[in-house]
């Protein structure tokens, strides 16, 4: 009989939270914090840095039936550490480099004695500026709020 891989769910939603964060970050920070982890061990790249087209779909009303929304453009890449690991990178737009980084850090996290330091260094301040930027949209969009009960209220009077 034989045994079935079950995967190990904490390694793998971290690995999803690691590659969002990467994805959607702006290239020029993610290629200054790369910068400033210093050496990292030696990788090949299985897929050298692609640009190509994706389907985005959506959902109608946020919960209904799938449509097409239109295609993005992405750039994708993979690498394999020396050690066997190997990481996966996607990034929204034509950015190779940043494509290449991220495979090289999805690899490196798969590396125990690498997970912190990625982190403490990268996806920690990515997070944090991410954050930012998210309640910085909310109090635009707070800023730009109608509230209808006390215009009509107001009107009767």
């Amino acid at each position: 009989m034989a045994a079935s891989i079950v995967p190990d769910t904490d390694a793998q939603k971290r690995r999803q939270r690691w590659l969002s964060l990467l994805a959607k970050a702006p290239a020029g920070r993610l290629e200054a914090l790369w910068a400033e982890v210093g050496a990292v061990p030696a990788y090949t790249l299985l897929r050298r840095p692609e640009i190509g087209l994706v389907m985005v779909k959506g959902r109608i009303s946020g919960s209904g039936a799938p449509f097409c929304a239109g295609e993005m453009t992405v750039t994708r890449a993979a690498v394999r550490l020396e050690s066997g690991e190997i990481g996966h990178g996607y990034v929204g737009g034509r950015h190779p480099r940043q494509a290449e980084i991220v495979a090289a850090i999805d690899a490196l996290g798969q590396k125990p004695d690498w997970r912190k330091p990625l982190e403490d260094k990268i996806v920690a301040p990515l997070a944090h500026e991410a954050e930012g930027r998210r309640q910085l949209v909310r109090a635009r969009a707070a800023a730009t709020k109608v509230d209808f009960f006390t215009v009509a209220r107001e009107a009767g009077t």
